[in-house]
């Protein structure tokens, strides 16, 4: 097995766009056609998700209401308000760990639209970030499917952020420790060889092609970043790894 360490490009901003853009099939009318209802059924799927929300909210906030409302004019009831509230609290803490969950990742820009993250075991690219859960691409990470869109959505609660590790692939740190948004990043790619492969012949060849390859990339990357650049460069200038190692 080959793994070769090397810098890719992560989708732009416009991501949802691209997510959307069907082009593998002939005709472009049919491209327009189907990109069409993609985005329609997108926005149907976003407006759904807004109006359970909010109707959501408006029942809990209506039965409390009437509760505090009961517990005043009916004073029998008052006794039964800290076992709703227990029963509520109980039943709704996720609910409510998501909620504040998603001004956390707002305001603290943990990620945002079109970033590709790990969160846990679960790896994709944010395509859309909601009151109580986020949506991930998938991004598939074996041999036959490394970096690559899987086609299938994640819906990931956003509470998740409170106790598990976020690796975000689309921020480095610059010079300054300041978190700034990147389009580049080291990538792992794996290449099978069979054991009667000339491996020193694999190596030179990948070694060859990284380095045509990354020059380009490290030239771009630095005339954005200018004084600023992630430190990940630094590594990046010395070139590409090609290591070899034997799976059982």
């Amino acid at each position: 097995m080959i793994t070769t360490n090397k810098k890719a490009q992560l989708h732009e901003p416009g991501y949802k766009n691209k997510a959307l853009n069907i082009s593998r099939l002939p005709g472009d009318d049919g491209q327009r056609s189907l990109r069409a209802k993609a985005l329609k059924a997108e926005a149907k799927r976003r407006n759904t998700n807004l109006i359970t929300t909010v109707v959501t909210c408006a029942a809990v906030l209506a039965f409390v209401a009437a509760t505090i409302l009961a517990a005043i004019y009916v004073p029998q009831v008052a006794i039964y308000v800290p076992i709703i509230a227990l029963a509520l609290a109980l039943a709704l803490q996720k609910y409510t760990a998501s909620f504040f969950a998603f001004f956390v990742i707002t305001f603290s820009k943990i990620y945002d639209l079109g970033d590709r993250i790990r969160i846990g075991n679960t790896k994709g690219d944010v395509r859309h970030i909601g009151l109580l859960h986020t949506t991930l691409e998938e991004v598939g990470e074996d041999e036959k499917l490394g970096g690559e869109l899987t086609g299938r959505l994640l819906y990931v609660p956003n509470l998740i952020i409170l106790d598990q590790p976020v690796l975000n692939y689309s921020k480095d740190y610059s010079t300054g420790l300041e978190a700034i948004s990147s389009d580049y990043m080291f990538d792992e790619v794996r290449i099978p060889l069979t054991t009667d492969s000339n491996v020193d012949k694999a190596s030179h060849l990948l070694e060859s092609i990284l380095k045509s390859q990354d020059e380009v990339y490290v030239k771009q990357a630095g005339q954005v970043f200018q004084d600023g650049y992630p430190r990940f460069l630094d590594e990046a200038m010395s070139g590409p790894r090609v290591l070899v190692f034997v799976e059982p």
